[in-house]
């Protein structure tokens, strides 16, 4: 009677925790949004911003961060990526947005200059941030946040940069907490963020 008792108990406690597992997960499916089991420390490194200004990777402290490894002069996938993270922005509410920083790390070093991501970043009037730096350093950095690109030997002419279409995603203690992949589903993490920074939170 006891053990029968206990089990039942034990269903009455596990079933409301299941059934809230396999919603959350539900709507980081929606969003296309993949969160690690446990954060992941970030290598340290030396970068510039687009003020030219140092940059390492304790500034990320403070903010949530969304990081996209890309290139001015990319004729697609940046483009596209950073029109709909502006999108997705203003349809946060501003206590969520105001949490958030968005971030285009260079993987073409020798184009982007901290004054070239600034003209680049500045069309979107989104407060979108730059950064550049060594190749050593940012594929460094790629390599810490699951956001592989390939450097070309390539410095003249018209030439492009093969990188990955996901963000990182950044908690305020600049561990790496998981990736928004590509193609990017606005609707599905406009609900999923808040969700996630606000259960981080508690």
């Amino acid at each position: 009677m006891r053990k029968a008792l206990i089990l039942t108990l034990s269903c009455v406690l596990w079933l409301p925790l299941a059934a809230q597992a396999l919603d959350r997960q539900a709507l980081l499916d929606e969003a296309n949004l993949l969160v690690l089991p446990r954060e992941r420390a970030l290598p340290q490194v030396a970068l510039i911003d687009q003020d030219g200004q140092p940059f390492g990777t304790d500034a990320l402290r403070g903010r949530w961060t969304l990081l996209f490894f890309g290139f001015t002069h990319c004729p697609d996938i940046c483009p596209t990526t950073l029109a709909d993270v502006r999108r997705l922005l203003s349809q946060l509410e501003p206590e969520v947005r105001d949490q958030l920083q968005v971030i285009l790390v260079s993987a073409d070093p020798a184009r982007d200059t901290p004054a070239q991501l600034k003209q680049y970043l500045g069309f979107y009037r989104a407060g979108f941030l730059g950064l550049t730096g060594e190749m050593e350093q940012l594929q460094r950095f790629s390599r810490g946040l699951g956001l592989p690109f390939v450097a070309t030997s390539e410095t003249q002419g018209n030439y492009s940069v093969s990188h990955s279409g996901n963000l990182a995603l950044v908690g305020p203690d600049a561990t790496l907490r998981g990736h928004l992949r590509a193609p990017l589903k606005l609707e599905g993490l406009q609900r999923a963020l808040p969700e996630l920074i606000e259960s981080a939170d508690r």
